[in-house]
This record gives C-alpha cells, structure tokens and sequence, in this order.
C-alpha cells in the first residue's frame, strides 16, 4: 500500500525558515508529480508548489522566490524549503502524490498534514 508520510512543520518567527519533508513508501512503480499544498482552516486547498518526475516545478505566485520545491533523484522523497515565512503563510501543509502502482494504478495520495505556525 502507497503511504505518504510528511514532517518538518512547527512554530516560527516570522522571517524564519522550515523544511517540510515528505516520503512516500510502497510498492511505487512510478511517481509522475509530488507536491504541496495548504489549507486553512475549512478553506479549499491550494497548490503550493509541485515538481513533475522530469523537473519541472510550478509555485503558487505567494511563494515564489521564497520556496523551493526538491525532489530527491534516486528516492520518493521531497522537500519544501520555506523562507522568509510570513503570518499568512500558517496553514496545514498537505503532501501530495500523483503516483502509479501495481495493484491501485495511477492515483492522488495525501500526507496527513503538517501544521505551519507562523507568529511572533
């Protein structure tokens, strides 16, 4: 069974930095887009940014220049390196997973969500 699993998020200051992690396990034939997007409270939820099995990133216009999405080469790994953090920028970060396998096929899965607090 695929499973994200995501870490990093916590309270900061802002103009601090965070790295959120995500890594997903399973028996994983291939990974065609992970990303991350936020939620606030009972919000619809936002991309973030993404980053395709060929490179290719795309991020919110909030968040350009400020975080950079990274893909692990070898492993179903991703990070989202956050800085300059600003209040508006709290929110559940939700890791996720456009992902081939065997016995699902082509299918979205979601980390459980890591919280981003950001306050003086």
């Amino acid at each position: 069974q695929v499973q994200l699993v995501e870490s990093g998020g916590g309270l900061v200051q802002p103009g601090g930095s965070l790295r959120l992690s995500c890594e997903a396990s399973g028996d994983i034939f291939s990974v065609n887009v992970m990303g991350w997007y936020c939620q606030v409270r009972d919000q619809q939820r936002e991309l973030v940014a993404s980053i395709t099995r060929n490179g290719n990133t795309n991020y919110a216009d909030s968040v350009k220049g400020r975080f950079t999405i990274y893909k692990h080469n070898y492993k179903n790994l991703v990070y989202l390196y956050m800085n300059n953090l600003k209040p508006e920028d709290t929110a559940v970060y939700y890791c996720n997973g456009n992902i081939y396998s065997d016995q699902e096929g082509e299918y979205d899965y979601w980390g459980q969500g890591t919280q981003v607090t950001v306050s003086s």
